[in-house]
């Protein structure tokens, strides 16, 4: 039986490989164009869509993700197996397509009728990992030790300390805000190994440039794929994007703009307008969660998570909300050093539903020169043919 992680690895590699089928054509726009390009939908990427049309792409690929998480399978589970060897099966219609289009109906009708419309029921409320729903009660569940998620989006609040109090720590833990004010400008090297380079490690460079501008580039066999933050749009492109060039909405937009605003942690607590504190522990290590909302914003609130030993942000996560509800984004930090007197993170891992990649630095330097154009929008490979 293939592994969870295999699973999704499959998946990866199945959403991209949707784009070679597609004949996405996509003009050769100048790396400096001002104005960002109309957000791709899904009515102009993909065929036979009926029940998850007028979404942007990249919320797209979150709502395959939700799939994936929940029925704990690789996307030739509801789509032809066929796709992976001939791309334009994706489009074929299979009897668990149909089964999907009607779940997500009826998930929208019991939020509809019962919870007003919120996402209060998804896939992954009855499947949790399971293509099958279990009907009956499991007694080692109901009497053995609780499951504690320490990425609980609601947890009990921690009255006995305040939002300010853990950041001012981390804060100074990280070098103090005076000497992280001193730093401008960011560039690590080092290598990218995920789901979309099978793991191979390749090299990556890593540019950001106070107070919220910031860059990857990952030099993969086939070609750069680049992921830019100007400080106001973000873009993907490359050969592991699934368009030409893709730009990104909604939470997942929010996660550039919190990791450009993490290379820079001095003004972390203008970050969010709302705070709150609550406790839980990671591979039992001690943590302290401050969760960050705008609840104006329309998005959903981020998890920082702070070791209680060292102070530092080891972990945080946030959500995007999709049509079928919301979908995480894990990102952890380790092996923290000094550089010119401020503690930087040389390793993290982000996981996705539909991906997992680790990045491990060699060398970061600071406050030197960085061209403008290192954030500006990135010009798309040429688009593939479609598959014959």
């Amino acid at each position: 039986m293939m592994s969870s992680g295999r699973r999704r690895s499959v998946f990866w590699a199945c959403g991209a490989a949707v784009v070679a089928l597609l004949g996405v054509g996509v003009v050769r726009a100048s790396a400096r164009q001002a104005a960002p390009e109309p957000v791709l939908m899904t009515d102009n990427l993909f065929k036979s869509i009926q029940v998850l049309n007028g979404i942007p792409v990249d919320t797209f690929f979150d709502v395959m993700g939700m799939f994936a998480a929940a029925m704990g399978e690789d996307c030739t589970y509801c789509h032809s197996k066929q796709a992976v060897f001939r791309h334009e099966a994706f489009a074929d219609l299979t009897p668990r397509i149909q089964r999907a289009r009607q779940m997500i109906v009826m998930m929208r009708t019991i939020n509809t009728n019962f919870f007003g419309g919120r996402p209060r029921v998804t896939c992954f409320t009855c499947h949790r990992g399971d293509g099958s729903p279990v009907a009956a009660p499991n007694l080692a569940l109901q009497y053995g030790p609780p499951e504690d998620d320490p990425n609980a989006m609601d947890f009990p609040v921690d009255t006995r300390v305040s939002a300010d109090e853990i950041l001012d720590r981390y804060l100074q833990a990280a070098g103090g805000v005076a000497q992280l004010s001193k730093v401008s400008s960011v560039i690590a090297r080092g290598t990218y190994a995920g789901f979309d380079t099978a793991f191979k490690e390749v090299p990556v460079e890593i540019f950001a440039r106070a107070p919220n501008q910031r860059t990857w580039i990952v030099h993969m066999a086939d070609g750069q794929s680049q992921r830019v933050f100007d400080g106001r749009t973000a873009w993907w492109a490359g050969p592991d994007s699934r368009a030409p060039i893709e730009t990104l909405t909604s939470g997942n937009l929010d996660r550039y703009r919190l990791e450009a605003l993490l290379a820079f942690p001095a003004g972390i607590k203008q970050a969010f307008t709302q705070w709150k504190v609550g406790r839980t522990a990671i591979d039992d290590r001690l943590v302290t969660i401050v969760q960050g909302a705008n609840p104006d914003s329309g998005l959903l609130p981020v998890n920082l998570y702070f070791d209680n030993a060292s102070g530092l942000l080891v972990r945080w996560v946030r959500w995007n909300a999709t049509p079928v509800g919301p979908v995480p984004t894990q990102i952890e930090y380790s092996d923290y050093r000094d550089i010119a007197g401020v503690k930087m993170p040389f390793a993290w891992t982000v996981s996705q539903t539909y991906m997992q990649m680790t990045i491990k630095l060699g060398n970061i330097q600071v406050n030197v020169p960085i061209d403008a154009s290192r954030f500006v929008r990135p010009i798309p490979l040429p688009a593939k043919p479609a598959a014959q």
